[in-house]
């Protein structure tokens, strides 16, 4: 019989897992665990000793996380079967790829700190970071680091990009959020729809869709907006009082809560980030033209940004949604890795 599934006996790499206790973690408004461990690839080829490897860090999605990474699929490729396919037909170098658990109570998080979520950022670049270091052989420079993710796990990549430019050497970003006002704010009045079935009360909303086991599109949404606000617009003071940006009874937007959370928009940071973002040895971004969540519209703005303050970059549109975007890793991560691999010769 012919062969009708792609092959798929590549050299194989392993999974190891690190433990961790964090200290930045400990005390997080919804008493997220603190001891986690750090899902890290290596290739087939992998040494102890000899030339250390590139290190691509993968930020996971809203409502993902790095050890969901992990799951078989009875369609397409877990991220190891593709790394596995990549270094085997020799599309990229052998690099190790460190998965974080970054998962929250709000559904994840931006990898960007906040009281109201937890230390995040902090939790990668000051513990994490180090970790992969002392245990493994990888290169111990940001000119051998880099960070790849879509959705807010491209939103990360970009903000540590522009934040941590002594830690990252290359970025590849896929249908990151920017664009504020077409990502999150048509999701608004579905918030306020939701919210008023639980009294206007985003903790009470909060305690049954943990215990709700028939969850909708709608849950969702309302998750993400307060997942957003505890981010974008926390109260140091109360951290798990979630401040939303607009009247629950009539949707009407706040502004002054609205100029909070647009202050993170990445298209509004580029120019204080520039210098950063010229340093990156890769920039890669991407996005699908018919996005669900209009993200297409804030990349087309963050590149006209990025182009107009001179930074290097490299920019694409593809046939596709939000949805199923796996297979642009084939085009971002043999670019990133060689980058890096390039730039650490």
């Amino acid at each position: 019989m012919p062969r009708v599934r792609p092959k798929t006996d590549w050299p194989k790499g392993r999974v190891i897992f690190l433990p961790h206790r964090s200290r930045v973690l400990a005390g997080n408004p919804w008493e997220d665990p603190v001891q986690r461990e750090l899902p890290v690839y290596l290739p087939a080829s992998y040494q102890a000793t000899g030339a250390p490897y590139v290190a691509l860090w993968d930020f996971a999605a809203f409502t993902n996380s790095g050890p969901g990474h992990l799951n078989w699929r009875n369609q397409g490729e877990a991220l190891c079967t593709r790394l596995d396919r990549l270094i085997g037909e020799q599309k990229m170098p052998p690099v190790v790829v460190p998965m974080p658990d970054c998962y929250t109570s709000l559904g994840g998080n931006q990898y960007i700190n906040s009281p109201a979520v937890g230390a995040y950022a902090d939790y990668l670049v000051e513990e994490l970071v180090p970790l992969l270091s002392e245990e493994l052989n990888v290169i111990d420079d940001r000119s051998g680091r880099g960070a790849f993710g879509k959705s807010s796990g491209g939103y990360g990549a970009l903000r540590h990009a522009m934040q941590y430019p002594q830690v990252w050497g290359g970025i590849a970003a896929h249908a990151a959020d920017c664009g504020f006002d077409w990502v999150y704010r048509p999701e608004l009045p579905t918030t306020c729809s939701v919210l008023a079935e639980h009294g206007g009360d985003p903790l009470r909303f909060l305690k049954v869709f943990w215990r709700n086991r028939k969850l909708g599109g709608r849950d969702f949404s309302v998750l993400m907006t307060l997942a957003m606000a505890a981010t974008y617009d926390p109260d140091p003071e109360q951290p798990e009082r979630l401040r939303l940006p607009m009247d629950l009874h009539t949707c009407a937007l706040d502004e002054r809560r609205w100029a909070r959370w647009l202050a993170h928009d990445p298209i509004n940071l580029v120019a204080e980030h520039a210098q950063a973002l010229k340093q990156l040895h890769c920039f890669y971004l991407d996005v699908g033209k018919r996005d669900q969540y209009r993200i297409q519209f804030g990349s087309r703005e963050l590149t006209r940004r990025l182009e107009k303050a001179g930074v290097r970059h490299h920019y694409e549109e593809f046939e596709g949604t939000h949805s199923q975007m796996d297979w642009r890793l084939d085009h971002s991560l043999p670019r990133l890795a060689q980058a890096l691999t390039a730039a650490c010769a």
